[in-house]
């Protein structure tokens, strides 16, 4: 017992610690005194991935359109405000992309900064609706480790940032990855309008490769300041080059398998079924293999489509069969009356 009371004691020390070296200028903002809201809000958007689809399973999925038009359109003016007022400060403040000590004074352009940046980690939490949509949709298998590891963490890790740097290279990240996010909040928000204008989307695969660009970009440059040196904390730079690392190799396995594979197995398909792409049973959404064909709008098994058939030849033989058997009986009648007369 004692052990324990021991390393809580020590626990309490260490946290006490960490929040007396964070940054006074943001220890008054909303959800940035202690980190228990944070991970509250953490809690629940787990809670909501394992409980919700459960309680969707015998429910319609929602028709949102309007809704979806709308969140997405919020969602990129939002990132738009963000990336530009960081842009636009940090060229006013003559920041370097490759390192910029942390300026904890009050000046009002590093007040800015360090604003822009807890309005990027608010729009972290509201990003959890993305979510929310799937599962009222029903669009489980968009839920994927990748979704929510880059949901739930991205939220968690920049509380974290803004909390002790909210300023210097901080900047970068966020701002890189706002205009990211102006790119791909416009192309969710028009994909909403449905096929009229889907058909013109040609760019999705490209948001990816945008993506990748992005967490290369800033892995190699928090790479450079831990080795060349920088006056920015160790330990966050160390953390961005370990996370983007775990971002390349998620976003670029999703890269292969859902562009790469899928048109070589496309291709395989033109080329050895008759013309139907991707063979009997490959038909796929969003990169996901269903298994399942499509008759009339409804997802039939391919098995059901056989068995289905096979039941209306055998059916339309019977009454073939039917009528020959009727028609030889008559042939038949006709035969005995004509003996019948002959022998009379």
């Amino acid at each position: 017992m004692e052990v324990v009371q021991e390393k809580l004691h020590r626990f309490k020390d260490l946290y006490e610690w960490s929040l007396a070296i964070s940054d006074e200028r943001v220890k008054g903002w909303p959800l940035m005194s202690t980190p228990l809201p944070t991970l509250g809000l953490f809690a629940a958007y787990v809670t909501m991935v394992k409980v919700g689809p459960r309680l969707m399973a015998h429910r319609a999925p929602f028709q949102l359109r309007l809704p979806l038009i709308a969140y997405n359109l919020a969602i990129m003016l939002l990132n738009l405000y963000i990336g530009v007022e960081l842009a636009i400060v940090s060229v006013r403040l003559k920041y370097s992309w490759f390192c910029q000590p942390v300026d904890y004074s009050t000046n009002p352009d590093e007040m800015r900064i360090a604003a822009a940046l807890w309005w990027y980690y608010i729009s972290k939490v509201v990003e959890f609706t993305d979510t929310l949509f799937f599962i009222l949709r029903k669009k489980n298998n968009q839920l994927t480790f990748l979704h929510i590891y880059h949901h739930s963490t991205m939220f968690l890790l920049w509380w974290i940032g803004v909390k002790w740097v909210a300023g210097g290279s901080s900047f970068l990240a966020a701002m890189m990855n706002s205009f990211v996010h102006v790119v791909m909040y416009a192309y969710y928000g028009l994909s909403a309008f449905g096929p009229a204008v889907q058909k013109y989307l040609w760019w999705k695969k490209h948001i990816t490769c945008i993506q990748l660009v992005q967490f290369t970009s800033a892995g190699v440059l928090g790479a450079r300041a831990i080795v060349v040196g920088c006056a920015f904390p160790l330990w966050m730079q160390y953390a961005l080059v370990v996370y983007m690392s775990s971002f390349i190799v998620l976003f670029g396995q999703f890269y292969v398998q859902a562009y790469r594979l899928k048109q070589k197995k496309l291709k395989g398909g033109k080329s050895g079924s008759g013309g139907h792409q991707g063979g009997a049973n490959s038909i796929t959404h969003n990169g996901v293999a269903s298994g399942k064909h499509a008759a009339n709008g409804v997802p039939r098994q391919e098995g059901q489509v056989h068995k289905e058939g096979s039941g209306k030849k055998s059916g339309g033989g019977g009454q073939k069969g039917g009528q020959r058997g009727g028609n030889a009986r008559t042939r038949g009648q006709l035969r005995r009356e004509g003996r019948a007369r002959h022998d009379s």
